[in-house]
């Protein structure tokens, strides 16, 4: 027996039971608690789809059946779920929000705490609100005016239904009203110490000259610190010097700047930091929920101090661990760094596949559902995660195969000249293989690629959907009935093609004129080599080339 069968058989067994079918891109993630490691990715994947294509096939009863004898092997609190775990909540209605911050395109991994959140306002038909959390940011990370329509565009395509839009850039004026109140319950203060000092002092547990004054004097200080220049002052919350980890003590809460806003300008030179207005909105707004990586626990913290101030009730956090995606080639999942790229003309522009980017995943032929499906089958992870891209490949394909037509790409094609042929002018082939439609295929010259022929040259092949043939240049017809040996593609009329890879590169080659028929983002797979999406016809040389873009195996 294959290493994870029986996990792999209950886990297979569970989602069937619960969803009618299954797929491999379900149940890979949750062997990853079981200790799959990632280099055995490609040796578990086939006793996957095995398993996946028995249990799909078999009646209701013996799933039961064997659901009864197969789940000790899962993890104990998946016994107990269904689905999405529940919230803790004692509230009569759930109210969640997702904040993006606009500094470029969602991309596949940061979209997961979104999808989340959607998927629980959905399971307990709640509220979910959308908050662009478009505070000034840091000079390496700024606001882009282009990412609000982005942002809006991915939720929307991603089926995320929220019930409005807000915009942290409105709503300065409601964060400095608070600002005063913490300054005149004496729990914050105007800092004019340098970087270097207020470092020393963190690192000393050291109290600032600054801390000591009174709040009537801080007061007065905060209103002049909306006329110094930039860098001369903050606005830093009173915490315990002696706090156990330094990150935590006097954190900054207003800080000065003079850069530009994408939408209001230079109307305001005094910028929250962004758990300066999480606090305030989180509250105002009535979240119940809150939904966040592993990476803002120290946000986390500090909200709850915040709160505690003002003698305000806890929304319910919960901290879920990142993903890192396991087979992205050529590019890091970064807003930032496909930012430069872009920028730097060395990337098209954000749906150019190695931003990763939601606009790039759904140009390229990825569904929606497919991402919420495989968003959902990690769920709450508490721990970061590595999980292959395959596995979100997997459940795609389990979307698309069903209604994407086959045909041929050939990559540097070579033609044939075949003796001893039937006298064929035309062959039909099946355009799926579970459908009855058929196309007709005008046989003239045969092309094929050169990988194949130097790989077989002198052996006998089949011609997939022909003939079988002894391969040489000058080879012959051997068979027509054939079918059990080696099958390679072929192409008789042709039009030219390129396609873009994930990684940014174009591969040339011929393709079956039946692609003359497609519509603009229709999916087809391209037989042995895999799941494409037709982009465009462009003209090069006065003649046409049909573009498409690579989706998955």
């Amino acid at each position: 027996m294959a290493k994870f069968s029986n996990e792999i058989k209950a886990y297979a067994l569970k989602n069937v039971l619960e969803f009618d079918k299954t797929d491999a891109g379900k149940i890979l993630p949750k062997l990853f608690q079981h200790g799959l490691q990632k280099e055995e990715i490609k040796e578990i994947m086939p006793e996957i789809q095995k398993i996946v294509k028995e249990v799909n096939h078999i009646s209701k009863e013996q799933r039961e059946k064997l659901f009864l004898e197969y789940k000790k092997f899962m993890k104990e609190h998946e016994e107990k779920e269904k689905g999405l775990p529940e919230l803790p909540s004692s509230h009569k209605k759930v109210v969640l929000r997702i904040a993006p911050f606009p500094s470029g395109a969602l991309h596949i991994g940061n979209a997961k705490t979104f999808v989340l959140n959607a998927l629980y306002a959905e399971k307990y038909k709640g509220e979910l609100i959308l908050v662009m959390d478009d505070t000034i940011g840091s000079a390496e990370k700024t606001v882009e005016e282009e990412s609000y329509k982005l942002i809006k565009d991915a939720l929307d395509w991603l089926k995320i239904n929220y019930s409005k839009t807000l915009y942290k850039s409105d709503r300065l004026k409601t964060y400095y009203k608070y600002a005063e109140q913490l300054i005149k319950k004496d729990k914050a203060y105007v800092c004019h110490c340098s970087q270097p000092e207020l470092k020393e002092n963190r690192e000393k547990g050291t109290e600032c000259g600054c801390r000591q004054l009174p709040s009537n004097l801080q007061l007065k200080r905060w209103k002049e610190m909306f006329k110094l220049k930039e860098g001369k002052a903050t606005l830093r919350i009173k915490t315990n010097m002696m706090h156990p980890n330094p990150a935590f003590r006097d954190r900054v809460l207003f800080k000065i700047s003079d850069r530009k806003h994408p939408r209001v300008g230079n109307k305001y030179r005094v910028w929250p930091t962004l758990e300066m207005s999480w606090a305030i909105d989180d509250h105002v707004l009535g979240i119940t929920h809150i939904i966040r990586g592993n990476d803002l626990t120290i946000e986390s913290e500090m909200e709850k101090y915040i709160w505690d101030i003002f003698n305000w009730s806890h929304p319910v956090i919960i901290h879920t661990g990142l993903i890192r995606i396991e087979g992205i080639e050529g590019a890091k999942v970064s807003k930032s760094k496909s930012q430069q790229e872009i920028k730097s003309g060395q990337f098209t522009g954000w749906d150019d596949p190695r931003t990763w980017s939601i606009q790039s995943l759904a140009r390229r032929g990825i569904k929606p559902e497919a991402i919420r499906d495989f968003i959902e089958s990690i769920g709450l992870n508490k721990q970061d995660i590595t999980v292959p891209i395959d596995a979100l490949y997997s459940i795609n394909r389990s979307i698309i195969d069903s209604k994407a037509d086959r045909y041929s790409f050939i990559e540097d094609p070579i033609k044939l000249n075949i003796t001893k042929k039937p006298d064929w002018k035309t062959i039909e082939i099946p355009k799926h293989p579970d459908k009855n439609e058929k196309r007709i295929i005008e046989l003239n010259d045969i092309f094929i690629s050169k990988k194949d022929y130097d790989a077989l040259k002198g052996k006998e092949i089949r011609l997939l959907h022909l003939y079988n043939i002894e391969l040489n240049k000058e080879g012959k017809v051997t068979s027509i009935d054939n079918k059990n040996i080696q099958k390679i593609n072929w192409i008789s009329n042709y039009v030219k093609a390129k396609i873009l890879l994930s990684d940014g590169k174009w591969l040339e080659g011929i393709v079956d004129e039946g692609v003359k028929n497609l519509k603009k983002n229709e999916l087809i797979q391209f037989e042995r080599f895999g799941f494409v999406k037709f982009d465009s016809v462009k003209k090069l040389n006065n003649e046409d080339v049909y573009e498409f873009w690579f989706a998955h195996k």
